[in-house]
């Protein structure tokens, strides 16, 4: 999605009022975005990391719902090496906005069509077995061009990867490909975002010998070989599982994947989502509110409704249980948050008009509204919070 850049002030009012409406990504709801705190991040993380290791920005998901384009831009300037994706078209779209660092696709390409846009566009695919090795010996071939290509092992997360015993194997049958160049092995940690002790920090210990297993069956690399095992949580979780590379996601957006890591690395929260109240009403003690009347007033109140709703990425799971910010303010949110629209109490906030905005994730004056609460609050992760909000509502960049 093509991200706006937020102007300063209101909007100059037009004429045609259509224009207006298209005009004004702030007439409703709207997702703010801070490139420099990505940027902030990406040093931090950096720091954090011994000289020869590199970090990898990942941006799949449009950048976990910030702007893929913006956030790639952001990590590159404060010092990503290369960039992380799920599918083709997220790494095609990087590439169509004139980013030119390394790309890895982290999912599998299983069509030679796919691959061959790969090769075109210069992504690296990542490699699960030989059926796809030998696709991407065949269409490097016909076409002249050395396909750079990475290999993913199984160590423990059961999803994508080859077996780890097929690895060694594998490896050697790739390097006899004359047109492939493998440019990495890697694999991807299961439960480093769980406790420091106890299974996860056994699990992890276990995924990692298995690495180092693979690793020390492997003839001498060329330069720009790359070993990676690492995501944010085992970034801040432990510095030996950093080897050559760390892929990290969550941590460039300012979040710790686990209460017992912050602070590990000073992290900037780089996204607010924020609304406009839409209407305001007086209403007696004893009125039902919402669909449903999940909650009824108990004294006479003032309710705020607000222009954003589950359509837009608010959970209906979280109806009752989150507050919004104005002002500095919690107002705590009332009712079953609809489609398009939710409502706040707002009866200890007089001054609150219509048009005013109201945080509901991010920081105004001393309040701050985490993903993490919110994931508390509905049984998900930050990852999902981030990732849910839809396309409806503008990015602004901030």
């Amino acid at each position: 999605m093509r991200d706006l850049i937020a102007p300063h002030g209101d909007l100059p009012r037009g004429t045609n009022p259509e224009q207006m409406a298209k005009a004004d990504p702030r007439q409703r709801a709207w997702v703010e975005v801070n490139p420099a705190a990505v940027e902030a991040n990406c040093r931090s993380l950096r720091r954090h990391l011994c000289e020869s290791c590199a970090l990898m920005a990942v941006v799949k998901a449009d950048g976990y719902g910030h702007g893929a384009v913006t956030v790639a831009r952001a990590a590159l300037q404060g010092g990503a090496k290369s960039l992380g994706v799920a599918t083709l078209q997220e790494g095609i779209e990087l590439r169509q906005a004139g980013h030119n660092a390394p790309v890895l696709v982290l999912g599998n390409l299983t069509h030679s069509e796919d691959l061959k846009a790969c090769l075109h566009w210069q992504l690296m695919p990542t490699l699960s077995s030989m059926r796809e090795a030998l696709l991407c010996q065949n269409l490097a071939d016909g076409s002249g061009r050395q396909f750079r290509i990475q290999l993913k092992i199984d160590t423990g997360m059961t999803r994508l990867g080859c077996e780890l015993k097929e690895a060694p194997r594998l490896v050697e049958a790739i390097g006899h490909l004359n047109q492939l160049e493998l440019k990495g092995i890697y694999s991807h940690l299961a439960l480093a975002d769980g406790d420091l002790q106890g299974e996860a920090a056994m699990v992890t210990d276990q995924q990692q010998q298995h690495f180092e297993a693979v690793l020390r069956t492997l003839p001498e690399q060329q330069n720009g070989f790359m070993r990676h095992l690492a995501n944010s949580a085992g970034t801040l979780r432990d510095r030996r599982l950093h080897y050559d590379m760390v892929r990290v996601g969550l941590a460039l957006y300012g979040h710790s994947p686990n209460l017992q890591l912050q602070g590990k690395v000073d992290l900037q929260p780089a996204l607010s989502v924020k609304a406009r109240v839409t209407l305001i009403r007086d209403v007696p003690a004893g009125v039902g509110v919402s669909y449903g009347h999940r909650f009824t007033t108990r004294r006479p109140s003032r309710l705020a409704v607000v222009g954003i709703g589950y359509a837009d990425g608010v959970s209906r799971s979280l109806s009752g249980q989150i507050s919004a910010i104005a002002d500095g303010q919690l107002l705590p949110q009332v009712g079953a948050i609809t489609m398009d629209q939710l409502v706040l109490d707002a009866t200890n906030h007089p001054d609150l008009e219509v048009g005013s905005i109201v945080t509901l994730l991010g920081k105004d004056g001393d309040a701050c509204i985490t993903p993490q609460q919110w994931s508390d609050l509905s049984g998900s992760i930050p990852w999902e919070v981030l990732c849910s909000f839809k396309h409806r509502l503008p990015r602004l960049v901030i």
